[in-house]
Formats: structure tokens, C-alpha cells, sequence
């Protein structure tokens, strides 16, 4: 696939992408609570990449999906992520006043406010989840589908809580400010396969479970999402050192104000960037197993190891 075509292809497959995330949105029924809505629907809008609804989506249409029953859980997935980038920004996280170019949530609504937000948006992403199961009533299949609409679900609560998500992001809090020798190699990679990894395998198992696939592509899925998660989280590393904050559209050298152990801190810079290409390839490698059109997959998966914001 030529560049071109893949950059005119990741642009079509964002917007439809984006339609989907705003259909879901929580709408302003006009009662005291609209500005617990609006700070949730501020966040959710302030724009990002949506790498993991468009993950999902991908790996749902690889495996032969062709239903629209992925769709509240690409939404879902988005919910998800984005409650966890308003607590990360809080003070009593990281303390980041800039997210997306934008002023973050709790500078624009306040800390209480934000705090909320963050909660309501990881108990609505499940409830928009389950509107899967609005899909399917009267078909035939409904046993069979809603089964694996019941394992997505399974998965996504694991990979998100104290299994997966919020596990690694508890162990990298109770590390920040405690000095660069405190945390080792093995430490700092389970903060990053919990806090950033599964966060990526879950958008791509999911895919694959709705659709029908077999256990064992499932489990390559998950692979693949470790591989991209990990790439993902260094790169990150990378770019607060190196990255230019209008760019990115949120604070450079925060790891470094918090005291944070990464992966730029163990290896520095080129041995970050090395760990980072070693990954990628790694992933594409997994791509190139799997039967099917995997060429955007492949191409998207190195643009994320590329990108500079």
C-alpha cells in the first residue's frame, strides 16, 4: 500500500471513526446534571487519534464482522481511555493542565467536577456497551452472538480494571517521586503492559470475539496488542523528552517534574527508540500471519511508532 493511499485510507476510516464515538455521546436532557454532561462531552470531543476504536473496528472487519453490533463498543473503549487521560491529569495524578491543545478538564470545570466526569464516563462507556444487545433481538443467531457480546464484555471489564488498566496505572502512582533506582526493568514493563497495553489488546480482542474468531487468532490479537501497547507507551517516553508541546498539545518533560522512571531514563533515547522499532517489528510480524488484507493494519501500526504527537 502506498503511502498515499494509506493516509487517504486513515483518514476516511478516523471520520467514520468519529461518527461513531459522537452518535453515542450523552445528550443534554436539560435537567441539573447537564454540567457533569458537558464536562464529559468536552473531554470525549477535544479530538485524539481514537487509535483504539479504530483498532477494534479493524480487527472486527479482519475476522469477517460485517454487523454494527462493534460499534457501541468502540465507543465504549474510547469512554474508557478518555476517563483515564481526566484522572491522569488531575492534580493529585500528574497534575497537567494541557490535554489535546486543550485546557484540561479540571482547569475548565474544576477538580470535583473533573473527578466525576472521569467516573461517569467509565460507568456510561458500559452502558453503551451493552446497546450491543439492541442489535441482534429477532435473529436468529441471537444465542450465539450474544454469547460472544457477553465475552467482550467479560474481556473489556478485565483489561480495564484492577486485572489490567487501573492495576498498572495504581503501581506507576505509588512509584512517581520515589527516584530513578527505585523502580526496575521488570517494574516499569508491568506498569506498561497494565497501564497503556491493555488498553490496546482489549480494542483488538474485542474486535476479533464479536466477529466469530477463533480462539487462537484471538490470542494472537492480544499478542499484537501487547507488542503495539509497549511501542506505544515508549514513544511516548520519547516524545515528552524530545517533543515539541504545541505538537503534542499537552506538557513536555512532565516525566521528568514527576520524577518518573521510563524507559528514557533506563536506556536513554536511542535505546528507547531501538526497543521501540524491535516491538514494531515484532507486531507486524503477527500481522503477517494472519490470512486476510492486514496491510492497513501493518502500515497504521508503524505510523504509531513514527508519530511525533
Amino acid at each position: 500500500m502506498e503511502e498515499r493511499v494509506f493516509e487517504e485510507e486513515l483518514k476516511k476510516k478516523s471520520a467514520a471513526v468519529e461518527q461513531v464515538i459522537r452518535r453515542f455521546l450523552p445528550e443534554d436532557d436539560g435537567g441539573y446534571a447537564k454540567k457533569i454532561r458537558e464536562a464529559m462531552c468536552y473531554s470525549m470531543e477535544a479530538g485524539g487519534k481514537r487509535i483504539r476504536p479504530l483498532l477494534m473496528y479493524e480487527s472486527y472487519h479482519l475476522f469477517g464482522g460485517e454487523s454494527a453490533i462493534v460499534e457501541p463498543f468502540m465507543a465504549a473503549i474510547e469512554m474508557i481511555h478518555t476517563h483515564s487521560l481526566i484522572h491522569d491529569d488531575l492534580p493529585a495524578i500528574d497534575n497537567d493542565d494541557l490535554r489535546r491543545g486543550k485546557p484540561t478538564v479540571h482547569i475548565v470545570y474544576g477538580e470535583a467536577a473533573a473527578l466525576l466526569a472521569g467516573d461517569a464516563l467509565l460507568n456510561y462507556a458500559y452502558e453503551t456497551a451493552l446497546q450491543s444487545f439492541l442489535y441482534i433481538y429477532g435473529r436468529e443467531d441471537f444465542q450465539e452472538i450474544g454469547e460472544r457480546i457477553a465475552e467482550a464484555l467479560r474481556t473489556m471489564s478485565n483489561k480495564t480494571g484492577i486485572r489490567g488498566m487501573l492495576a498498572g496505572q495504581s503501581v506507576d502512582v505509588e512509584n512517581e517521586k520515589s527516584g530513578h533506582l527505585s523502580i526496575d526493568r521488570d517494574m516499569l514493563d508491568y506498569i506498561y503492559e497494565y497501564k497503556t497495553s491493555k488498553l490496546i489488546e482489549a480494542p483488538l480482542q474485542i474486535g476479533a470475539i464479536l466477529a466469530g474468531a477463533d480462539k487462537s487468532d484471538q490470542l494472537c490479537m492480544d499478542d499484537l496488542g501487547k507488542r503495539i501497547g509497549l511501542a506505544f507507551q515508549i514513544q511516548d517516553d520519547i516524545l515528552d523528552v524530545t517533543g515539541d508541546e504545541r505538537e503534542l498539545g499537552k506538557p513536555v518533560r512532565s516525566d521528568e517534574r514527576n520524577e518518573k522512571t521510563t524507559y528514557v531514563t533506563l536506556l536513554g533515547i536511542e535505546g528507547a527508540r531501538q526497543k521501540v522499532e524491535t516491538l514494531t517489528e515484532q507486531a507486524a510480524g503477527l500481522l503477517e500471519t494472519i490470512p486476510g488484507d492486514t496491510e492497513f493494519l501493518i502500515h497504521l501500526v508503524k505510523k504509531l511508532a513514527a508519530r511525533t504527537k
